[in-house]
């Protein structure tokens, strides 16, 4: 059996904290990890911001709210899920994720948690573990499974290294120049053939 890991924003998604800097008007808080590879120090800038801002969770629940899925995000993953088992290992958090999961069919989760003081206010964030998406697929395939990930971004290059094949969605240059190792891919048709070429099994879009 094979397992398909997925990252959430960026692939699924659009980057929460990118839409939060549009309806604030902070720029700062459009750095993903795309900008900032170390996640503790791309976490400890938004904290600061928020707190200098005095933005709490309820104000980004609100912008995520009006959110949905990739264009073509919901048919791609009920594809996938019907030819794999499939996983999202995501760096959000499910404070943050629970109104979208329910627009993409409850899909299997694995993400991280926030602290949120009795104002609202987010006082600090919790990783499930080190490194938690390159841990989850070990975890995985020390159970005898075969694992095909994907990711767009640094954070998820870790998790493709551990995989037994790895695909890149929409990265961005620098992260194409420096993985060069990975297929890349720009819509869910090419994602798709990209899935069944890495599978071992005799799959077709």
């Amino acid at each position: 059996m094979e397992i398909a890991c997925l990252d959430l924003e960026g692939v699924l998604i659009p980057e929460i904290w990118i839409n939060f800097a549009e309806r604030t008007g902070i720029d700062e808080l459009r750095a993903t990890t795309r900008d900032i590879p170390d996640y503790d120090v791309l976490m400890t800038q938004r904290l600061r911001i928020l707190k200098e801002h005095k933005l709490g969770l309820p104000d980004i629940q609100e912008v995520i709210d009006g959110m949905g899925p990739l264009e073509g995000a919901r048919e791609f993953l009920d594809w996938l899920r019907e030819r794999f088992q499939v996983v999202i290992l995501s760096d959000t958090f499910y404070e943050f994720a629970a109104p979208l999961m329910r627009q993409l069919g409850h899909p299997t989760l694995l993400c991280h948690k926030l602290s949120v003081d009795e104002q609202g206010f987010v006082t600090n964030y919790h990783i499930r573990q080190s490194n938690p998406k390159r841990q989850s697929v070990l975890a995985l395939k020390s159970l005898y499974y075969r694992i095909i990930a994907a990711g767009d971004s640094y954070n998820d290059t870790t998790m493709l290294a551990e995989a037994d094949a790895g695909i890149l969605f929409r990265p961005p240059p620098n992260v194409i120049d420096e993985f060069p190792q990975y297929p890349v891919v720009n819509d869910y048709e090419a994602f798709k053939k990209a899935f069944c070429e890495a599978s071992i099994r005799d799959l077709s879009v």
